[in-house]
């Protein structure tokens, strides 16, 4: 399946365009609260400092949107034009307001002007649909104003976790929802020949955030329009997993032509987002930091339940499978920043063998991450085997390697935690939290356990978790068990403590 280059629309964001033939451009978010005018300038200038493009700050309500113009003043007099970008959840008219401080505004399809995801069925008529969509519509005609008279881009960005029951009832929470959701909003703009749109596809499951991805990006060449694209994985997680699971999503598709503008989301301080996220765009698209040859499109497979990818070891000649013997399959070896073209040949293994030459191993976890996460997403090899000529060598490269086939869910060797990135929204110290619940459930395996900082995404991102600790309240959680929330209200330092009870009793109980 060969794979065009997606050559978007340029959009212009304050004094830094994205799309086109410009770099990809990298931005963060920043996680102070909004209302707190010096820290969120700091952080700002912090982020600008490490490299990013834009900054994106929470405005969850009607205060938050009155403060921006003391943060953007306070910004500028520092020196700073960095564009800043407004997040914007429920309310649209805190967007309304927001767009006429910042540079560009993020609405959610899943609960801006659509009623927000109750995981309940909506059913509608053909017409009741229709009329759902006029609806909308008129609700969106201010904003849309507003942004063409202040110069204001708007991100269409939708989540996974957050699609509308509109959309789920007739869709499901799936892809095509996730699409369906985008274009519908796409058209509404275009009816108004608003054209200063951005669109992302975000989910914690690197599947559906690369097919729906993909996916938009053909409707959209299907109807001959080419809007900027922004990447990202949410809930990526913490750490090195968070990191390597980033790098297999946005290095994938951004390989493909596809990709203006990425975030590596991150649960931590913000500013360790942007390294991560400029070796990517250097690793993948090279010195011009856009992709000129894209890499051919590789198609999903349909997984059995056998599938085990390996992790090889080389001496010399040979590759040994672990159980000791040749691995008699075939080998694809390629250098660092070469994208092989991989067929699926069902009677024959294959095994992906990148060589690098690197001391680093933050920064070589990224390469082979952003090289090789696409050959197992899509269930495509079976074997991963990397070399490295610089110092980093044996156990590490093995251990690298199970993190990536974990973090593409190709394999499952160890627990699973999907955590979001700290922001303006969250109510408590996340990154400590995620580590106290890593430690106090490290000895059970094969969870999946969703660690959220609001309710924003939480409940929809969580689908695939068995078990959820949502902030809810200031202190307080909720505990869920898969989609549902069993244990409403704990008090936060209470809540490792209960999630570890409610796991002992699940698993006594079976």
């Amino acid at each position: 399946m060969q794979s065009a280059n997606y050559i978007s629309s340029v959009v212009r964001v304050g004094s830094v365009p994205m799309g086109g033939t410009y770099p990809v451009r990298i931005q963060s978010m920043t996680n102070t609260d909004t209302l707190d005018t010096k820290s969120s300038v700091d952080q700002c200038i912090r982020l600008a400092e490490a490299g990013s493009d834009y900054v994106r700050l929470t405005a969850q309500g009607i205060r938050e949107a009155q403060n921006l113009p003391n943060i953007k003043n306070e910004l500028r007099k520092a020196g700073f034009e960095t564009p800043l970008i407004a997040d914007i959840h429920f309310n649209p008219a805190v967007a309304e307001l927001a767009a006429r401080f910042v540079e560009k505004v993020r609405i959610n399809p899943g609960n801006y002007a659509d009623k927000r995801a109750s995981f309940k069925k909506v059913e509608l008529s053909g017409q009741e649909y229709e009329l759902e969509l006029e609806r909308i519509h008129t609700r969106i005609l201010p904003l849309i104003k507003i942004c063409r008279e202040y110069g204001t881009a708007v991100r269409i960005g939708v989540n996974h976790g957050s699609l509308s029951d509109r959309i789920m009832t007739r869709y499901g929470n799936t892809v095509e929802g996730m699409v369906v959701s985008a274009m519908e909003f796409i058209r509404i703009f275009r009816a108004e020949n608003f054209h200063q749109i951005v669109l992302s596809m975000k989910s914690s499951n690197l599947v559906t955030m690369i097919s729906s991805t993909r996916m938009l990006a053909e409707r959209m060449s299907d109807e001959g329009y080419f809007y900027p694209i922004h990447l990202g994985v949410t809930e990526a997680g913490e750490g090195e997993d968070g990191i390597i699971k980033s790098s297999a999503g946005i290095g994938a598709l951004l390989a493909e032509g596809i990709g203006d503008t990425i975030r590596v989301s991150l649960t931590g301080e913000p500013v360790q987002e942007i390294p991560v996220a400029k070796e990517i765009v250097r690793y993948v698209c090279g010195p011009t930091e856009r992709i000129v040859k894209p890499a051919e499109k590789i198609p999903f497979v349909n997984r059995s339940d056998r599938y085990r990818p390996e992790v090889l070891i080389q001496e010399g000649d040979r590759f040994i499978s672990e159980n000791g013997e040749n691995f008699n399959g075939r080998v694809i070896t390629f250098n660092s920043g070469e994208w092989p073209s991989v067929e699926r040949a069902e009677h024959l293994d294959t095994a992906v063998n990148p060589v690098f030459n690197e001391d680093d191993l933050a920064r070589l976890a990224i390469q082979a991450s952003a090289s090789t996460g696409r050959y197992f997403v899509t269930g495509i090899a079976d074997a991963i085997c990397i070399t490295n000529k610089g110092k980093i060598r044996g156990e590490k490269l093995r251990e690298l390697s199970f993190s990536i086939l974990q973090a593409t869910e190709a394999r499952i060797t160890r627990n699973r935690y999907v955590s979001c990135p700290t922001c303006g929204r969250t109510r408590f110290n996340l990154q400590e939290t995620v580590r106290k619940v890593k430690s106090a459930t490290g000895h059970f395996s094969g969870l999946k356990i969703a660690v959220m900082g609001c309710i924003v995404n939480g409940p929809g991102e969580m689908a695939g978790a068995d078990y959820g600790y949502v902030g809810t309240t200031e202190g307080k959680v909720h505990i869920y068990r898969g989609p549902v929330p069993v244990l409403k209200n704990i008090p936060e330092q209470d809540a490792v403590a209960e999630l570890v009870k409610l796991i002992e009793k699940d698993q006594t109980s079976l």
